[in-house]
């Protein structure tokens, strides 16, 4: 597990092209991102597991190569699940932030972990709308936040007694590596999870537009009234709009 600084621009890649640990490319010597996740790839054990916080900008940039290293490391099957996290968990920033987690060895199921078969596959999570405002600039995740998001890692994963997984439109998508190609190797999970979906109210479309509309006629003549209203209180008092 790590918290490694985002975007980092000042740490001396200039001196590490031939870094042993670049094994997916050559990172850049402006943005430290893909040095960081290089890095927890070559000291993985075998049956490993990653887990890491960066900037959102390490699941699309392209800029200086990174796309290509993005694209090898995905290609190599080792992205497990992805998650977009809302902006303001950060004292220190407001940006908001992902969580990558890989792994070595997605069919680890014939060992101890008794996990299933998840080779080619990605866990998407798109949890940008969870999390409770504690004030004007900070958020928090819940305990029950908390929950959704592991429970449906841990379903999708095959963990046992963890339920059935299933895809949530609008916050999870289990994709296969053919639709991450054909979204140019991007991981974010907005990409891939959808629209949420809307709960039916059984009202008629054409009946509740008819009704949505006399209510925005009542509004609008109710907003003239009004403006009428204090135009004439402001002309008594001597004043013209």
């Amino acid at each position: 597990l790590a918290n490694p600084p985002f975007n980092d621009s000042d740490w001396r890649g200039e001196l590490l092209k031939d870094d042993k640990r670049w094994v997916y490319g050559v990172p850049p010597a402006g943005n430290a991102n893909f040095a960081w996740v290089q890095h927890f790839i070559h000291h993985l054990a075998p049956d490993g597991y990653a887990g890491f916080v960066l900037a959102n900008g390490s699941m699309a940039s392209n800029q200086s190569g990174e796309g290509d290293i993005r694209k090898a490391i995905i290609e190599a099957d080792l992205v497990d699940c992805m998650v977009a996290l809302p902006g303001q968990l950060f004292y220190s920033t407001q940006i908001p932030v992902c969580l990558w987690f890989l792994t070595k060895n997605k069919n680890d199921g014939a060992g101890k972990s008794g996990f299933r078969d998840r080779r080619k596959q990605t866990l998407f999570i798109d949890a940008r709308k969870l999390g409770t405002l504690i004030d004007r600039v900070h958020r928090e995740l819940t305990d029950a936040d908390i929950a959704k998001i592991t429970s449906t890692y841990h379903a999708w994963r095959g963990d046992k007694n963890a339920g059935k997984y299933e895809d949530v439109a609008g916050f999870a998508k289990s994709a296969d590596l053919d639709l991450i190609k054909q979204h140019g190797y991007v991981l974010t999970p907005g990409r891939y999870v959808g629209a949420e979906e809307v709960e039916d109210d059984g009202e008629p479309f054409e009946e509740k537009m008819t009704r949505l509309t006399a209510t925005l006629r009542d509004q609008f003549a109710e907003s003239a009234r009004l403006e009428a209203e204090i135009r004439k209180n402001l002309a008594g008092l001597g004043y013209e709009i």
